[in-house]
C-alpha cells in the first residue's frame, strides 16, 4: 500500500494546502480546510476509496444484469423489519439517529442479542464498557450467551477484528467517537467520520457483514457530522418522540432497499422498547366526552394508514400579530389554510391566536391533512364541538377545491375498523360502496365541507 500524505482541503472551493489554517488561501472562506489523505504515489485517491467492493468494474447492459429479488433476514422485530423494507440486507450499512436518550442503543442491542442466537453478530460500543453493556441486557432481560462485545474506537483495529470473527451482523456505537490511524484530527470530526464511513462501507460491502451505525445529532436535529455520511450509507433511520415519553417513532427517511417514510412504533417500558403493532389505537383518544377543537384524521406512513388526532385552540390575540404555533404539522402551510378559509369560507381569523398540536409526537407532513386542520380549527372559534366518530382528510387548493389523496380506500378501511360512523373526504376518493357502517360524504369544496361538519 503506498504511503498516504495528509492535506488539507477547502471544502467550498477544493483547494488544497500542506498545512491547516483558519482562512482558504484561494477563495478567502473561513474555517473550511478539513484534513484529508491522497496517495504519495501522485493521482489522488483518499483512503479506503479504491476499489469499492473488492471487484473488477464490469460493464453490462440493463437486460444481462440479475433482477432477482435481494434476499433479507429478519431482525426478529416486526416493527424494524417494516421500517427496514421486509428486513436486513447481506452487506448493508444503516445508519440510525436521534435525540440523547431517545432509545438507539436500546433497540440495536435488543436487536442484536436476538439476532445472536441464529448467526454470529459483534456489538463494537466507543462510548461504554463491557460491563455497562451486559448490566442492560441484563436489566431488560435479553440473551446473553451469543452475542459478542467489544470496546474499541479505532477503525483499524475494529475491522481487523471483524475478519478474524465474521460476523453476520455488527453495530458501531458510535460512529462519533470511531477514528482511524492515518488522520490525526480528533475523533467526531469533519474528516474522520467520513473517512471510518468509508472503510466501514468498503468492509460491508466486500465481506457482506450488515452494519448499524449509530449517529449523534446536532441540536437543530440533524446528523452530526458531514453530510455526505447520509449518501454514503444505504438506509438513514431516526428516532422521533420525547424522551421523558413513552412512544417512541422510528422513520425511514432514506432506503435503497425499501420504501421511504415508513414508520415503526414502539413503547418505551422499563424492559425496553415493545412494538406497537396497532398505532391507531395508541395515539386516538377515544373518550365518551365531545371536546371542542378535536379531530381525527387518517394519515399515510409508509405502506398503512395510521389515525392521529388533531387538536387546536383558538383564542382572541392581544398582540399585533397574531401566533401561529404547530406541534407536528408545518406552520407555514397552516398559514396558508387558514388565508384560504378567509377568503373561501369567509372566516376571518386575523385577529386570533392559532394553535395546532398532533397528539401522541407524530409528524404529518402531508397535505392530506389540510381538511382535517381546518375542521380543529373550525370547531374551536365556534366552540363547538364535532360528532364523536367523524374522520376528516383531504388536501385543499388555493381556489377552495378539495382535492382527493393517495390511498383513500385504505384509509377508510382503516377507519371502519375502528368503529368510525362518518368520514368527509373528497368527491375523488369516495368508494363505489362504503366500507360497512361507515356514511361517507364526498365534497369538492370547502364551503362543502365546513357545512358538513356540524350536520
Amino acid at each position: 500500500m503506498a504511503k498516504a500524505k495528509r492535506l488539507y482541503g477547502c471544502t467550498e472551493c477544493g483547494a488544497t494546502f500542506p498545512k491547516w489554517a483558519g482562512q482558504c488561501g484561494d477563495c478567502g472562506a473561513w474555517n473550511t480546510l478539513v484534513e484529508t489523505m491522497i496517495e504519495s504515489g501522485g493521482a489522488a485517491a483518499p483512503s479506503g476509496r479504491a476499489g469499492w467492493t473488492g471487484q473488477q468494474a464490469q460493464i453490462k447492459t440493463l437486460a444481462e444484469v440479475s433482477v432477482e429479488e435481494i434476499p433479507r433476514f429478519t431482525t426478529s422485530s416486526t416493527e424494524l423489519d417494516r421500517v427496514l423494507g421486509g428486513g436486513l440486507v447481506d452487506g448493508s450499512v444503516v445508519l440510525i439517529g436521534g435525540d440523547p436518550g431517545i432509545g438507539k442503543s436500546t433497540i440495536l442491542l435488543q436487536t442484536l442479542c436476538n439476532i445472536a442466537v441464529q448467526m454470529p453478530a459483534l456489538y463494537v460500543t466507543g462510548e461504554e464498557s463491557q460491563q455497562q453493556v451486559a448490566m442492560r441486557s441484563r436489566r431488560l432481560g435479553l440473551p446473553q450467551d451469543q452475542l459478542k462485545v467489544m470496546t474499541e474506537t479505532c477503525i483499524e483495529t475494529i475491522i481487523a477484528t471483524a475478519r478474524q470473527e465474521k460476523p453476520r451482523v455488527m453495530v458501531i456505537d458510535s460512529i462519533q467517537t470511531i477514528f482511524t490511524e492515518q488522520l490525526q484530527s480528533a475523533p467526531g470530526g469533519v474528516a474522520q467520520v467520513r473517512e471510518s464511513t468509508a472503510l466501514l462501507v468498503r468492509y460491508a460491502k466486500q465481506s457482506g457483514t450488515a452494519i448499524f451505525l449509530v449517529g449523534h445529532v446536532t441540536k437543530e436535529g440533524s446528523l452530526a457530522g458531514p453530510r455526505v455520511l447520509e449518501h454514503m450509507v444505504d438506509t438513514v433511520l431516526y428516532f422521533e418522540g420525547e424522551s421523558d415519553g413513552r412512544l417512541r417513532l422510528l422513520r425511514a427517511v432514506k432506503n435503497r432497499f425499501g420504501a421511504v417514510n415508513e414508520l415503526g412504533v414502539f413503547g418505551m417500558t422499563d424492559r425496553g422498547l415493545k412494538e406497537v403493532s396497532n398505532p391507531s389505537a395508541i395515539f386516538l383518544n377515544r373518550t365518551q366526552e365531545e371536546v371542542p377543537g378535536s379531530v381525527v384524521m387518517a394519515t399515510w406512513e409508509g405502506t398503512r394508514p395510521m389515525l392521529v388526532e388533531v387538536q387546536a385552540l383558538v383564542d382572541d390575540s392581544h398582540l399585533a400579530n397574531p401566533r401561529r404555533v404547530t406541534l407536528g404539522l408545518d406552520q407555514n402551510r397552516l398559514a396558508m389554510l387558514l388565508a384560504v378559509l378567509h377568503r373561501h369560507g369567509g372566516i376571518p381569523t386575523h385577529d386570533q391566536d392559532v394553535f395546532l398540536n398532533v397528539v401522541g409526537g407524530v409528524k404529518v407532513l402531508e397535505t392530506a391533512s389540510d381538511l382535517a386542520l381546518l375542521a380543529a380549527v373550525m370547531s374551536s372559534l365556534r366552540n363547538r364541538p364535532l360528532a364523536h366518530g367523524l374522520l376528516v382528510f383531504g388536501e385543499i387548493g388555493l381556489s377552495g377545491e378539495v382535492r382527493p389523496v393517495p390511498s383513500g380506500q385504505e384509509r377508510l378501511k382503516e377507519a371502519a375498523k375502528h368503529g368510525f360512523k362518518r368520514a368527509i373526504v373528497p368527491k375523488g376518493n369516495a368508494p363505489k360502496e362504503a366500507p360497512a357502517g361507515l356514511q361517507v360524504i364526498a365534497v369538492t369544496r370547502l364551503e362543502q365541507a365546513l357545512d358538513a361538519l356540524f350536520e
